[in-house]
């Protein structure tokens, strides 16, 4: 099992016999910062790598477990997000770069390393919620701010607008 760093998302898989091969990465704060797209700027993340080099392609099973900090869509505090997942690719030699669909790929024949970066960046957007907000506590309660909680909760009681009273009365045919 190889250990790698947080700059070093590259397997060179030219020299690597037949057979399986284990690497380990840690995804840190660096890992978001350099990327210019990210819109996670810290969080840790363990990524397990298992490559199985055959004659005629890679295929590569992710594991990820972790977690990174997000902004909570309800309150606008950095809370801290688990995650933990499982992806699979498959890599194909051939003539060009193409991305044949989600879990295939394939690379020109002479390329004797696969960078990793982008589809670790890709794996953890996955595994993020379509809604960023904070866990609820044992007993099923916000953990929200509660202060903006309150404001919420006191904007959305304000009355209408009494223009706009006249307009619930139409019916559309």
């Amino acid at each position: 099992m190889k250990k790698r760093s947080d700059s070093d998302f590259e397997i060179p898989f030219k020299g690597l016999g037949l057979g399986t091969h284990l690497f380990n990465f840690e995804i840190g704060d660096s890992f978001f910062k350099n990327l210019s797209y990210s819109e996670i700027a810290k969080g840790k993340i363990m990524a397990e790598v298992e490559l199985i080099k055959e004659s005629t392609m890679l295929i590569l099973n992710f594991t990820l477990k972790g977690y990174v900090d997000l902004v909570c869509d309800r309150c606008l505090e950095q809370y801290v997000q688990p995650l933990e997942g499982s992806f699979k690719l498959i890599v194909k030699f051939g003539e060009k770069s193409e991305e044949v669909s989600d879990e295939i790929i394939i690379i020109p024949f002479e390329q004797t390393a696969f960078d990793l970066t982008h589809y670790f960046y890709e794996y953890i957007v996955l595994l993020l919620p379509l809604k960023h907000v904070h866990p609820d506590d044992e007993e099923g309660n916000s953990t929200c701010n509660v202060e903006m909680l309150k404001q919420i909760d006191d904007y959305s009681k304000k009355e209408s607008d009494p223009r706009w009273a006249a307009l619930k009365d139409i019916k559309l045919d």
